[in-house]
């Protein structure tokens, strides 16, 4: 329905999809090529697929690339926050006096969020620990240059961090959490980092969208990876979009988000397959991210859409 009245022009060229509504949440790179039999094959084994929000936007991505100054340094990795004041790396020390009470973020805007898309039970938020973001975290680092690297977990995954303007000399902004995409009240959509500190104290942990406008983060790419999405009572596809806008809002000229929470030893071995492209074989982020999806659908184990498709990127492709 979607690609055959187009086929006849589609060739070997790379595809720019600008959706609306529901179609973005099409995972287009899965979509068989319109042919018929053994010919079809995921339309990401012969094209290169890129996602706007508008075609204008890419004028204005390019307007504002210009200025930007050349980073000196690689990737920044933020990963496996600590959400909970029970997680056993917040200090044994303090937590006696503790042990009877959850310490969550004292911050409305992230609670109302959640309790839209259900992670509000008796009254407490719960997130839970996303264990394989350190693992996807440590192949990133294992694909680039550790002294042109910096890797921030636990504690220091932190809005302190994400806010700092350190982050602005890295060419490559990486977080790896939980995004709450909120299409119910798309302004309340935001990544959660630390929301205790080591001593277990509550912390504003909610980089909510009006935050990530605020940001100066004039950077090549930016990595959402590895964020559990939830979809509010009416899906108009704002909240995933409403965070990619943001990056770019922010100065970043690309955006790679995942549409659906992919399996973590699935998500580490794309992230690895995905930063070797880059960084060690030189290719483009958008060359990169397909040279990753087809050869995890080349894995019997990986094979299915599942595990590959989630990732599409917005913005720039040269």
């Amino acid at each position: 329905m979607i690609l055959g009245p187009v086929s006849g022009l589609l060739q070997q060229k790379r595809l720019l999809i600008v959706s609306d509504g529901a179609l973005q949440y099409i995972p287009f790179a899965a979509l068989p090529t319109p042919a018929r039999g053994a010919d079809s094959v995921p339309l990401v084994v012969k094209h290169e697929i890129v996602n706007l929000p508008s075609a204008s936007v890419l004028a204005e991505l390019r307007r504002h690339g210009t200025s930007h100054q050349k980073a000196t340094r690689k990737v920044a990795v933020l990963a496996d926050p600590v959400f909970d004041s029970k997680d056993e790396r917040v200090r044994i020390a303090i937590g006696q006096a503790m042990s009877s009470a959850r310490a969550t973020a004292p911050y409305a805007d992230l609670t109302r969020s959640a309790n839209d898309l259900g992670l509000v039970k008796n009254g407490r938020l719960y997130l839970n620990r996303l264990l394989y973001t350190r693992a996807e975290a440590e192949a990133v680092m294992a694909a680039t240059q550790p002294e042109k690297a910096m890797l921030a977990l636990d504690f220091e995954a932190s809005r302190a961090t994400a806010t700092s303007p350190l982050l602005a000399k890295y060419r490559i902004v990486h977080f790896a959490t939980h995004g709450l995409l909120n299409n119910k009240h798309p302004e309340l959509s935001g990544l959660v980092l630390s929301l205790v500190n080591k001593e277990g104290k509550p912390q504003n942990g909610f980089l909510k969208l009006q935050d990530i406008y605020d940001l100066k983060l004039p950077v090549d790419l930016v990595v959402l990876s590895g964020c559990e999405t939830g979809l509010g009572e009416e899906i108009r596809g704002e909240g995933l979009i409403s965070l990619t806008r943001g990056f770019m809002y922010a100065g970043a000229s690309r955006v790679v988000a995942s549409m659906w929470s992919v399996s973590d030893m699935a998500t580490a071995s794309f992230m690895a397959d995905f930063y070797r492209a880059m960084e060690r074989d030189g290719m483009r982020p958008a060359s990169a991210l397909r040279a990753a999806q087809i050869r995890m659908w080349r894995q019997k184990q990986w094979s299915s859409p599942y595990y590959w498709a989630a990732f599409q990127i917005q913005g720039e492709w040269q």
